[in-house]
Parts: structure tokens; sequence; C-alpha cells
């Protein structure tokens, strides 16, 4: 069994994204399912504050961002690749799936009747409850309106729809790549919106593709209990190598604060052991699971010095 443990829910698209990338190597996985909304006791325990789902744990180093956890399950099985020698825009177009495509595609699905269908069953209280969660993740942010997001949407399927009628299988040729996995989870999203996935049907192409990718499935996961991912940080006895470059502001053992610069933007505070162009790791300590190394991307996180 894989020592990869992923921490998510089953609603959250980008926990899809990363289920599918599981389905897409047929990688074992570790699951431990966590709460949708607050309190999250033991996911705060293992990042210092980041609460966005999902985060990825190995032993006492945790993963946040799917766009760095990608890049780890890739580390932990090579083949096949996410990241294709013949499609070097791959991350880029992933990186606007993750941003741009997922903030046009949750109010186009939110609307009353995609909101309707994903809440189903639910019960009003339970309802009030997410959306009083979310508020702060998105305080500050300009939404697109419903009539912009269809707007929006249905320009973008139609660009997706005619980069697949060549006949392709997968966004970048003949090879998927982390920009097939981007795109579905948003895709993923609107199919749980019921009656406004109708969208899909005027993009043929699109449609055939999405079916391709979600019919990978998720792998094989084992389930796993929250307490038993927190009892192994704890025993952990090292971490994934890391060090701080020098050339890029700031030093090894330097007291830090690394927030998104997005949404969700809750600080996390550690001692600063990993900086490069690509990762920022931090050390902290926490009565539960110890001392963690927690890993973000450099792209899209602020490091500020504790003092200024």
């Amino acid at each position: 069994m894989n020592d990869l443990i992923l921490h998510h829910y089953d609603g959250s698209p980008f926990s899809e994204k990363l289920r599918l990338i599981f389905g897409f190597k047929n990688m074992a996985w570790r699951s431990v399912k966590v709460p949708v909304i607050l309190p999250k006791p033991d996911v705060l325990a293992l990042t210092g504050g980041y609460r966005k789902t999902p985060i990825a744990q190995r032993g006492a180093d945790v993963y946040c961002d799917t766009a760095l956890i990608a890049r780890l399950i890739d580390q932990e099985q090579a083949t096949p690749t996410l990241y294709p020698a013949g499609a070097p825009l791959a991350p880029l177009i992933a990186q606007w799936a993750d941003s741009t495509l997922f903030w046009t595609v949750i109010p186009y699905t939110m609307q009353p009747a995609g909101a309707a269908h994903v809440f189903r069953g639910l019960p009003p209280e339970a309802i009030k409850a997410f959306a009083s969660d979310r508020a702060p993740f998105t305080a500050g942010m300009k939404r697109q309106t419903v009539a912009d997001a269809t707007a929006r949407l249905g320009h973008d399927l139609a660009a997706l729809d005619a980069q697949l009628a060549d006949g392709r299988p997968w966004l970048m040729g003949d090879a998927a790549s982390i920009a097939d996995f981007s795109v579905a989870h948003c895709a993923w999203y609107v199919r749980r919106g019921g009656p406004v996935a109708a969208i899909f049907g005027q993009h043929r192409y699109f449609s055939a593709w999405l079916a391709r990718v979600l019919a990978l499935g998720h792998g094989r996961p084992q389930a796993m209990r929250d307490d038993q991912a927190l009892a192994e940080s704890a025993a952990a006895t090292q971490h994934a190598h890391c060090d701080v470059s020098a050339g890029l502001g700031f030093a090894a053992g330097q007291a830090v604060i690394v927030t998104p610069t997005d949404y969700g933007q809750d600080p996390v505070e550690g001692t600063l052991v990993g900086l490069s162009t690509d990762e920022v790791v931090l050390r902290r300590s926490d009565p539960r699971a110890g001392t963690v190394h927690v890993h973000f991307p450099r792209a899209g996180y602020q490091i500020k010095g504790e003092s200024t």
C-alpha cells in the first residue's frame, strides 16, 4: 500500500482532480474523509491553519494545493506521467483551469437549478451552515454573475471542443496530462448541478473527452481514520529533504507567514526550512501531530517575515 494519505471529502472538486489522477495511474492510496465545514481540528493540527481541501500527507510532511500534490504523486509513480515532454504548456492550462475556469463553473453551477441538485436531501440548516463557512473564503472577491458565468463557460467549452475536434484523445494530444485533470474536475462539478450540465450537450467532442477522463476511476483507495493519520505524523522520525536556496529573499530558520493570494487566505506561521522557485516549506509543531513540515507551491502564495 502506498504511504500517501489524501485528506478529502466526496463533494470536493479539487479532491476529484487528485482522485482521477490516482485512477489514471492505477495507484493505491489511503483515504481520510474530512469535514466539509469547520471545525476541522485534525486538518488544522497538520497544516497550522490552512483549511482548503484536499491536503496530502506522507508521515510528518503535509502538502497543500493540488498543483503541488499532483507533482508529488507524479514523483511517487512516474509512469504514466502527468507532464509529458510533448506538452510543455499543460501546467499553464492546468493553472488556468484551477483558477479562471473554476471560478466560472462555481457561480454557473450554483444558480438555483444547479444548487438545488447539489444540495438535494440536505436540511436548510446544513445549507445555511455551508454558506456561512464558505463566505470568508471569497470575502473581497468580485464574483461573476450567473449571466456572466454562463456566457464565459459557453465560450470556454467551445474552445475546448475545438481543441478536441481533430480526434485527439486528450487535451494536449496523444498523452494525458495535468491539463486534463484540472479541466475535468471543473466539468465534474458542473455535472453535480444536474440540469445545468445540459450545457455540455452542445459540445460533443468535449463530452466524449469528459466521459473518457471520468472513466479512469479513482485508483485503489483504502479507508483510514483521521486519528491514525495524526498518530502517523507524530511518530515520524524524519522529513522529506528540503533546503533554502540562496537569493530568494529569505533565510533558513527565519520565522515566516505563508498565505494564499487568491481565496481562503488563512495564514500559516512557521520556521522556514525549504524554499525554491517551486516550493516553500515551513516547520511547525503541534501537540498531536508532532513536528510537521508543511509544503506549499511557490506560485499563488505570499511569504512574509513575521516582523514585516
